[in-house]
């Protein structure tokens, strides 16, 4: 795979890492959550930034397999 691959894809894992790090402190660290008023609503900004690192992932497996089918067919 290319550069540009390859970074695309280390961005999303590095995304989902920071929703799974996120998620665990506001569900296991009350300590660490301080003051957030609207805390269902920093909850799902980091739900939603972790489906959506899910997606990405899956989409450029996607991609690099059908591109690997097409260099094999070619």
């Amino acid at each position: 795979m290319n550069k540009l691959y390859k970074a695309a894809y280390a961005k999303a894992v590095a995304q989902k890492e920071e929703a799974l790090a996120t998620l665990d402190v506001y569900f296991n660290n009350a300590a660490g959550i301080g003051e957030h008023p609207d805390l269902l609503t920093e909850v799902d900004k980091y739900v939603e930034l972790l489906a959506g690192a899910n997606d990405k992932i899956e989409a450029l497996k996607l991609y690099a397999q059908e591109e690997t089918s097409k260099e094999t067919t070619n």
